[in-house]
């Protein structure tokens, strides 16, 4: 851990067409290989996916990354 200002970022999107924990699991698997990333947490029941990275993350950045897992992002709630 270093010291300093705490530049954390943590975002809630919303995601469409998760149904179960393998959608979770491959939500998580592809927003995790962003650069910054230091935890995400999906939840299919209510479509939430919350993202903390070290830095505010570029949205085009997240939507690429849930595209390419399956799902759609429609915004941020």
């Amino acid at each position: 851990m270093t010291s300093g200002t705490n530049t954390a970022s943590t975002t809630v999107y919303r995601v469409t067409g998760m149904t179960c924990g393998h959608c979770e699991s491959a939500v998580t698997s592809e927003l995790t290989a962003l650069p910054g990333v230091t935890s995400v947490q999906a939840v299919a029941a209510t479509g939430q996916v919350t993202v903390t990275a070290t830095a505010p993350l570029d949205d085009e950045a997240v939507r690429a990354a849930v595209d390419e897992a399956g799902y759609e992002l429609t915004g941020r709630v």
